[in-house]
């Protein structure tokens, strides 16, 4: 696995990672205001609300995922989240699901102490460290022998300042908006290719191996199945690439008839691959709504 890459099973912050993740920081922030409504037109359309700002339509996908990570379209109220939910990873937290068993809590961690010495958080980064050090099916049982008693409720005190609610931010978009926007824009991917790249880096991580999110899409190009960059019809290639993540999901015996897939796959029945408002649908059991645009 390359140190430059992101796997939710596996992941490794690495010097070329960080030099990867501050170039596209680099790029999104060099747009200018005018180019990114351009972008925005170019992939939003302009049926029922003429296209999206690229902050609009990011704060649209961020509450599509959130309900699939924290059960509810805002976002912004899962900074001090954290649990062991059962799947192996150990903690799960945060805005995107921090993960102490794959690593990418530890990343979080470690730049926050950067950001913010003596915050809360860390003391516990000796112990994540020797998590990640661990073969991956010992790290949930390793995470509370080394994390408890005290982990949890350093996070949720952390998670209610405002030091470490922009580093989660900061870190969410190094390590998945960014990358998955990145991908998103090279295979000319409509609003709901961008939402469903970014669902799945963050579930799956941006790695190259098969069951992560890189991985899956380029098997999903290797089978034939063309992007929209390569000529190929879209709605066919979302489709494909939902079907490929799903028997990772079932592989992992995580995969739910009304879990993260349905959200895109409902989109794609509605024929709209714009994300045009009001967008209404259901995860797990929930049912949620955008019905106005939210304000970024």
């Amino acid at each position: 696995m390359s140190s430059a890459a992101v796997s939710r099973r596996g992941f490794i912050a690495g010097a070329a990672g960080v030099t990867v993740a501050v170039a596209l920081a680099a790029l999104w922030h060099s747009e200018s205001a005018v180019h990114r409504r351009a972008l925005a037109g170019s992939v939003g359309g302009s049926t029922g609300h003429g296209g999206y700002t690229v902050a609009e339509l990011k704060e649209i996908v961020l509450e599509l995922v959130s309900t699939a990570e924290n059960s509810t379209t805002k976002w912004t109220s899962a900074y001090p989240y954290i649990e062991d939910i059962g799947d192996g990873r150990g903690y799960t937290a945060g805005i995107v699901g921090w993960c102490s068993g794959t690593g990418d809590m530890l990343a979080l961690v470690a730049y926050y102490a950067s950001t913010t010495p003596g915050n809360p958080l860390q003391k516990f980064l000796p112990a994540l460290r020797q998590v990640m050090t661990a073969p991956y099916d010992r790290r949930a049982d390793l995470s509370h022998a080394l994390l408890d008693p005290g982990f949890t409720m350093a996070w949720a005190t952390a998670g209610n300042t405002a030091p470490f609610q922009a580093a989660q931010r900061y870190q969410r978009d190094q390590m998945y908006w960014n990358p998955a926007w990145a991908a998103a824009t090279a295979d000319h991917l409509s609003p709901l290719g961008r939402y469903l790249y970014y669902d799945g880096y963050v579930n799956h991580g941006s790695d190259t191996n098969s069951q992560s999110f890189g991985g899956i899409v380029e098997g999903v190009k290797a089978r034939g199945q063309q992007s929209p960059a390569q000529g190929g019809n879209e709605v066919a290639y979302l489709k494909a690439v939902i079907a490929a993540r799903d028997a990772v999901l079932k592989a992992w015996g995580t995969y739910q008839v009304d879990g993260r897939s349905s959200i895109a796959l409902r989109f794609l029945t509605e024929k709209n691959l714009n994300l045009d408002l009001p967008l209404a649908w259901t995860i797990y059991g929930n049912a949620y709504s955008i019905t106005r645009l939210p304000s970024p």
